[in-house]
């Protein structure tokens, strides 16, 4: 009879943990941009901070704020500008 309680018990308590987690992650859920990851996948992804950021990331970040997109160095020969300003245009006629 026991194990029968401690079987339930430990059931629920699984049970009420995992809801309380699901509501926390929906009640505390982060929105990201979606400019940033297509700015994000275009950018060459080498973290080098040439560019006054902390890394490929804070640069999508800052340039879908608003930020000049002609400062990543590694990416000046691949056209990575082009095709940044490309999302950005194309982001503005979406929204």
């Amino acid at each position: 009879m026991v194990i029968l309680y401690s079987t339930l018990l430990l059931g629920f308590l699984g049970f009420a943990f995992g809801m309380f987690l699901s509501y926390v992650s929906e009640r505390f859920k982060v929105e990201e941009d979606p400019t940033v990851k297509l700015i994000l996948e275009v950018l060459p992804g080498i973290n080098c901070g040439a560019c006054g950021y902390p890394g490929c990331e804070g640069y999508a970040k800052a340039v879908a704020k608003g930020d000049k997109p002609d400062k990543c160095l590694p990416g000046k020969k691949s056209g990575v500008e082009e095709r940044i300003k490309e999302i950005l245009t194309n982001s503005k006629k979406s929204a």
